[in-house]
């Protein structure tokens, strides 16, 4: 079996260099695929949308306010595919509008803040190595 992948959509080289160090200090054997805009993230997600579920992102860390098109336009393309609303999605972001938060609520999901500090990003990437090797439990037991 493939080593699990983590899609992170963010805009921000810095906070991907910071997030990718502290994915890596999690000493686990996770992929790391990177897109910069929503335009790509859904292309990416398009592309691999037939793959198996075990070949497709464990999760997805979508910042909110990105180029081309927003986080928001992202998660409704995941939630509407019935191959890809599986994936589960933590939104990363830096700050929240009401209506953004009413969406995000709507979906089920709460969105966490951006990390200020190497700490607060280690803290992040190992909830993001859990949340992932819980959905990879969930695959293997065929709950999906």
């Amino acid at each position: 079996m493939s080593n699990p992948l983590i899609l992170v959509v963010e805009d921000n080289p810095s906070d991907v260099y910071i997030l990718r160090r502290a994915l890596l200090d999690q000493d686990e054997h996770i992929n790391l695929q990177v897109v910069c805009d929503g335009e790509q993230a859904i292309q990416f997600l398009r592309t691999h949308r037939n793959d198996s579920p075990e070949l497709q992102p464990c999760l997805i860390a979508l910042d909110l306010h990105l180029p081309k098109q927003d986080g928001l336009e992202v998660l409704h393309f995941i939630r509407e595919d019935p191959a890809l609303n599986h994936i589960q999605v933590v939104v990363i972001t830096g700050a929240a509008s009401p209506r953004e938060e009413a969406e995000l609520h709507n979906y089920g999901l709460v969105y966490r803040q951006k990390p200020e500090s190497p700490l607060e990003f280690d803290n992040l990437a190992a909830d993001l190595v859990a949340l992932c090797k819980s959905s990879q439990v969930l695959m293997q037991s065929g709950a999906y």
